[in-house]
């Protein structure tokens, strides 16, 4: 089973360069699962009800998020949906250790059409970030619960000591556990010794030519000055991070992890 995983789209650059590379990259890979991070989507800052249908259009099965899940709020009611649907807002994913009354759903299980179920599981970080539940222990909560053996997490989170201590406590227990939010690709993919697939960040798939997405010119200003800016999604020399994970549908443990990196 051929699981992709998009980095987090930032901006209109970032869905122009998914739209672009995304139909090939799944077929010459013969991708089963396709998920995508959107939490940025939208000018940079959350994800509208009309870009997430955009996401699914072009092959997401699984669409994740991550602390700017709240920054569009037609989002919240578009995902009123019951907790056993598989209609589109219900396979849009916040972090599952935001607050227990939270809108919307942090896991997700779906069956593809040749009968594969799997379970995408969305978490976020504690350090540097707000104080969210412990990922950790919601992690042995939630896997309690999943039926499938393919589970593929998104990690969303700051702090790489965090990001590859989750790696090690669900190694042999989750098919994949891919990092995002910091939007630099890194270079640690791997595959844990219990079978599980792992990277730091994906990275972002949009502008490079920028500090992590934004225009230059108002981070360097504000490292500068230390006012405050508004900050613009940049445009130049957009890229689409993703990872390609490969792995046993049977068992859940994977056996190949690639890292995607394809600009215009």
């Amino acid at each position: 089973m051929n699981i992709l995983f998009v980095g987090d789209v930032f901006g209109s650059s970032g869905r122009r360069i998914v739209a672009e590379h995304i139909g090939h990259v799944l077929e010459s890979n013969v991708v089963d699962l396709c998920i995508i991070n959107g939490e940025n989507a939208a000018g940079g800052f959350g994800l509208t009800p009309s870009i997430a249908d955009d996401l699914f259009d072009l092959g997401a099965h699984v669409i994740t998020t991550g602390n700017h899940f709240w920054d569009k709020k037609e989002l919240l009611d578009y995902l009123k949906v019951p907790v056993d649907s598989h209609d589109r807002p219900r396979r849009i994913l916040r972090p599952a250790n935001f607050a227990p009354k939270t809108p919307g759903f942090g896991v997700y299980e779906g069956e593809l059409p040749t009968g594969q179920t799997y379970a995408v599981v969305n978490l976020q970080g504690r350090v540097f970030m707000s104080q969210n539940d412990d990922p950790f222990r919601k992690a042995d909560e939630l896997l309690n619960g999943i039926r499938s053996r393919v589970i593929f997490v998104d990690f969303h989170a700051e702090a790489t000591s965090e990001k590859i201590a989750l790696g090690w406590y669900l190694d042999g227990r989750v098919t994949a556990v891919v990092g995002t939010h910091t939007h630099v690709p890194t270079a640690d993919d791997r595959i844990l010794p219990g079978g599980t697939a792992y990277q730091t960040d994906v990275g972002m798939s949009g502008p490079y030519d920028s500090v992590i997405g934004v225009e230059r010119e108002a981070v360097i200003n504000r490292f500068l000055t230390g006012q405050p800016a508004k900050f613009e999604a940049a445009k130049g020399n957009p890229k689409m991070a993703a990872t390609l994970v490969e792995c046993d549908g049977a068992t859940g443990r994977a056996y190949g992890i690639r890292r995607i990196l394809l600009g215009e």
